[in-house]
């Protein structure tokens, strides 16, 4: 085996599925199949948030596995390893077998794109899917998908999810406040109010305006939060 094949042959460490064991039973039994050192983990349909995944590596770190690339199925899944630092790709179940050798500051991994820095006056950053920042959206800056949009930082600029027409799509920041917003055809500026501490928040429609909500890890819809309307315009 030359260099270049030696290099291709990444380990992987793979959870089973899922809903079939709780990952912390089958974790200790691993040693036994894979030794300790540098793996890529294929976490497959695992849904993990920032906790869950920061739950995961301590103790992945506890017995010897250091972390290369997180492999997912999960959009979820990926928003969270690409927030907490970790390289991740994600690969629909049908396209599991291909690579993706994506390594600008701006990825395309399946629906979602992201960029890691802060937009700054004048950048514009669009997705056919879901867009994800990590870093800040500075006034005079936007962002446009036809998904949801994620910001992993301060939302100051412009943002506008659904932009093919999906009432159903959000806006998320750790603090949400932009400019102006707009989800699908509804426009609105952003609120006056502080932001509730420690807490993500997200914009989406309810009973026909845009209103702003906490955000719960990882970003699942809770419909007995909280809720604050603000004005269209």
């Amino acid at each position: 085996m030359n260099a270049a094949s030696r290099a291709r042959a990444r380990r992987v460490l793979i959870l089973p599925p899922q809903r079939s064991c709780d990952w912390r039973q089958w974790l200790p039994d691993q040693r036994e199949f894979l030794a300790a050192g540098s793996v890529d983990l294929h976490l497959g349909d695992w849904s993990m948030g920032c906790r869950e995944l920061t739950e995961l590596m301590d103790a992945l770190a506890r017995e010897g596995y250091t972390v290369q690339q997180v492999i997912t199925h999960c959009a979820t899944t990926q928003i969270g390893a690409a927030a907490l630092g970790f390289p991740s790709s994600h690969r629909p179940i049908q396209e599991s077998g291909k690579d993706n050798g994506d390594t600008d500051s701006t990825d395309r991994r399946g629906d979602l794109r992201i960029h890691r820095g802060t937009l700054r006056a004048g950048d514009q950053f669009n997705s056919e899917g879901h867009a994800l920042i990590i870093g800040d959206v500075n006034p005079g800056a936007s962002v446009t998908a036809k998904g949801d949009v994620y910001v992993w930082g301060r939302l100051r600029g412009r943002a506008h999810a659904g932009a093919a027409g999906s009432p159903s799509a959000r806006i998320i920041a750790l603090q949400l406040r932009p400019l102006q917003l707009r989800i699908a055809d509804l426009v609105a500026r952003g609120p006056e109010e502080p932001p509730w501490p420690g807490q993500a928040e997200q914009a989406c429609i309810r009973d026909g305006d845009i209103a702003i909500e906490p955000a719960q890890p990882p970003f699942l819809d809770d419909q007995t939060n909280q809720r604050k309307s603000f004005s269209a315009g």
